[in-house]
């Protein structure tokens, strides 16, 4: 092993280096409370502001920063190699997408739309605001091209356009889509969602009463979205999956519990704007003690379209560990984990919709 190689073992990896390079805020944590007050600084890369949340449960396989517009302003135009999916989180504006100057794809967005500007593509942000920011939440898979290719010229300055990822018809961000069934739950098939706290989700029982949700396919992506939303007085089943699953309140309050097999649990609250990523598989379990249908938003890998080559093979989600899956049945929790649950609802005047007895333990909507 030559001297130079050795020394580079324990190093900073190359998405690292490119982060800390920027000059913003890094956030390190298992969860966020209010991304909408999270604290930003001057980034000359956006010529606007921003801060880049690595969050522990990412593992590296995706990452997040947030962006902030100035009222009246504009981000710098860029073309990235690497995928990302934008949530807006405060305010409005537009967005420009291209390959080609004269073949501009320009679409409006506001708080609760998402989109994705396609692999490759020319982008530009706008704030239409002249009074307030605007501020973006972006999940990219860029540690994945840094840390794969380790050339920043090749991932930021690359000239080649996916004409497959692309259509250059006006109207592909007008937020016209696809339905269909996928493997587990019903996907919308699109470019842009306007307000993702309106999209329908339908029921899937399997991950716990009155539970519903849908998938978001967006731009041919290999990362992908969905949308769960749980009624008053209710939680989801416990269950584990791969890293980098950014889940993002976007209604509701309540809290979550992450917990490795066989260690102590941790626990995060959350309300509108705050956002939790469970680390490679942890077990974790989210709970609506809120007096309106708890929803958030999870961008994550795992397109049911371009599933990663590690991902062949379902996570088996919704379906018992005892089965092979990843999902704890309410019969097989810790008794302190629903003693807990209505703890906190009686703090709130609430009930629980979770009957049960103690022999069975069965969770059924009352």
């Amino acid at each position: 092993m030559k001297k130079d190689n050795a020394a580079k073992i324990g190093a900073k990896s190359a998405y690292h280096q490119w982060i800390e390079s920027q000059g913003i805020p890094i956030l390190r944590e298992f969860h966020i409370e209010d991304l909408r007050k999270v604290e930003l600084a001057p980034w000359a890369w956006k010529d606007a502001r921003g801060a880049y949340l690595n969050l522990i449960g990412t593992g590296d396989v995706n990452d997040g920063y947030v962006l902030e517009i100035a009222p009246g302003k504009k981000v710098a135009s860029q073309r990235l190699l690497f995928e990302e999916i934008i949530f807006v989180l405060d305010g409005s504006g537009s967005t420009s997408v291209w390959n080609e100057e004269n073949k501009k794809v320009t679409f409006e967005w506001q708080a609760g739309s998402l989109f994705s500007p396609p692999a490759n593509t020319w982008r530009q942000h706008f704030n239409a605001s002249g009074q307030k920011p605007a501020r973006l939440l972006s999940v990219t898979t860029a540690p994945v091209l840094f840390n794969l290719f380790r050339d920043t010229d090749f991932i930021l300055n690359n000239t080649f356009s996916f004409k497959t990822r692309f259509d250059e018809n006006p109207e592909s961000f007008s937020g016209s889509g696809e339905s269909y069934r996928g493997r587990r739950m019903q996907v919308w098939d699109t470019n842009f969602v306007p307000d993702v706290r309106t999209l329908p989700v339908h029921r899937w029982d399997e991950r716990g009463p009155g539970a519903a949700s849908v998938s978001i396919e967006l731009s041919e992506n290999c990362l992908t979205s969905h949308i769960s939303e749980f009624p008053v007085g209710s939680y989801k089943k416990a269950h584990r999956h791969g890293p980098g699953a950014h889940v993002i309140i976007i209604g509701g309050q309540g809290y979550s519990l992450m917990w490795p097999e066989g260690e102590d649990i941790k626990r995060f609250d959350w309300k509108d704007g705050s956002v939790v990523v469970p680390p490679e598989r942890w077990f974790h379990q989210h709970f609506n003690t809120g007096a309106s249908p708890a929803r958030y938003l999870a961008i994550r890998w795992g397109s049911q379209k371009y599933p990663r080559p590690w991902q062949m093979k379902s996570y088996g989600v919704d379906e018992s560990v005892k089965k092979g899956g990843a999902q704890i049945e309410f019969e097989d929790e810790d008794l302190k984990i629903r003693q807990m649950f209505e703890a906190e609802l009686a703090k709130h005047g609430l009930k629980s919709r979770m009957d049960y007895t103690k022999k069975e333990r069965r969770a059924d909507f009352v």
